[in-house]
């Protein structure tokens, strides 16, 4: 089989393409330039012409044909100005998703089809298989997460095809990552101590306000503080909680703040939780107590007044914003749009015990709401909504119907442990009740389901808000 592997100058792609020719395929190289503007990037110009200069002798040393291809075009079409669009909405979109859906399996697809290729493969850490279906005759096909759990890269190809995947190859998906390094070291690959790339899909790492900052106008605004007392006073936050309190089993009592650090230091998810919640009551909820559970605070009620006060010996007249109960003016920011909900860095406000993060965006009013420590209310959340137009099936011939209730494992960003939670399929979309209550569930990321039993990748959408 003609075999086109998408080789990025990084070890992972270059031990799928080793995999792929020891097992007798007809495998070439190709490498896709995806960015020309260096000024964003924080390594300038050298860091995709060092990994193509990599990927180029790895292919030399594999004795394999090796191409070259610009879709920088075709990224920014397709996945930065919709990116620009997002940050612009106070929404936080997720590029390597859309790179794998819009570029790595739709425009570079085709490019190494007209290059002969019948299949593409990528270093991705994740497997797939597929099964004929007795009743159709059809052929289906089904993603799982990687063998290695510190690198399970599935995530990433969650908003995939059947058509998509049926093109597809993943060769490492059922080694560890220090396997994947072994075998590039024995068979003497140029990137096999090459460190792992962050940053945007074949772009490298960037420095996001510059980034951002080609397409989005600084506005600044007021940065809040917004206190504890805030929640005591919330009829909405009041409402959700009875909802949730109102679902749970007798002697149970719903999770309201995450319980865990980071994604890093949470307790991962190989033993199940109990639910707190009762099935039946989920399942009498109604679209509007749904809607309301979904919905993040938004903060708009903390007002603040001016007032008038005399300062120094000469009892000079200035004016103050008055203390406020439920929170505090701290700093001021550059752009609401350059920030997103969980962050904690890049805020430059100090004079606080624990650290601070950004529980709230309003590019409207311009400003960011942030809140003290890991527990604060405000950076956790218990469910979520996919609006209709935005849920996609890999495993189209099993999606939900309308009314239908089923148990998922839940990622909600890359790394992140999978988390229990049950799914609903209302007419206003799919919503996800987890079992415990979520760290920094963000408009515009991808919330992707798994089946608990064969951490199968099934579906995925885009959360709403």
């Amino acid at each position: 089989m003609k075999i086109c592997v998408g080789l990025s100058g990084g070890v992972d792609s270059s031990v799928a393409a080793l995999l792929l020719k020891q097992q007798g395929h007809e495998v070439f190289g190709l490498f896709m330039q995806n960015w020309h503007d260096a000024s964003t990037t924080l390594h300038g110009d050298c860091e995709w012409e060092e990994d193509k200069f990599v990927a180029e002798m790895v292919a030399r040393r594999l004795e394999i044909p090796f191409y070259f291809i610009d879709l920088s075009k075709e990224y920014h079409s397709r996945v930065v100005d919709y990116m620009f669009k997002e940050y612009a909405a106070g929404r936080t979109p997720n590029p390597d998703v859309l790179c794998n859906r819009e570029i790595k399996f739709d425009a570079f697809l085709a490019a190494a089809e007209k290059l002969g290729a019948e299949m593409v493969a990528t270093g991705h850490y994740c497997k797939k298989d597929s099964f004929t279906d007795p009743a159709t005759g059809k052929e289906i096909y089904r993603l799982y997460a990687g063998d290695d759990p510190g690198k399970d890269q599935s995530y990433f190809l969650c908003q995939l095809s059947q058509e998509q995947l049926s093109k597809a190859l993943f060769p490492i998906g059922h080694l560890m990552k220090k396997e994947v390094r072994a075998l590039a070291s024995e068979a003497m690959l140029q990137s096999a101590d090459k460190k792992d790339s962050q940053g945007l899909c074949f772009v490298g790492k960037v420095d996001l306000p510059t980034f951002l900052a080609q397409a989005l106008e600084p506005a600044p605004g007021d940065i809040v503080e917004v206190y504890d007392e805030y929640y005591d006073s919330c009829e909405h936050y009041k409402k959700v909680c009875g909802i949730l309190s109102g679902l749970c089993r007798e002697g149970m009592q719903p999770q309201l703040v995450t319980d865990y650090i980071s994604d890093d230091k949470a307790v991962t998810s190989g033993t199940p939780s109990v639910c707190p919640y009762d099935e039946a009551k989920i399942s009498a909820l109604s679209d509007e107590d749904l809607m309301t559970i979904s919905r993040p605070l938004d903060y708009s009620d903390i007002v603040f007044q001016k007032e008038v006060y005399r300062s120094g010996h000469k009892h000079i007249k200035k004016t103050r914003y008055k203390a406020h109960p439920w929170g505090k003016i701290i700093g001021t920011h550059d752009g609401a749009q350059f920030y997103t909900i969980g962050q904690r860095k890049g805020l430059n406000v100090g004079g606080h015990a624990d650290s601070i993060f950004v529980i709230s965006l309003d590019c409207s009013s311009r400003r960011i709401y942030v809140g003290e420590g890991h527990t604060h209310k405000g950076l956790s959340r218990n469910a979520l909504r996919i609006a209709p137009e935005e849920i996609h099936w890999i495993r189209t011939d099993i999606a939900m119907r309308f009314g239908e209730i089923r148990r998922y494992k839940v990622r909600i960003r890359y790394r992140q442990p999978l988390q229990d939670a049950t799914l609903l399929f209302r007419e206003n979309g799919i919503f996800i009740l987890f079992d415990k209550a979520q760290r920094g569930i963000t408009a515009g990321q991808f919330a992707a389901w798994y089946n608990p039993e064969t951490a199968e990748l099934v579906g995925s959408g885009v959360i709403d808000r």
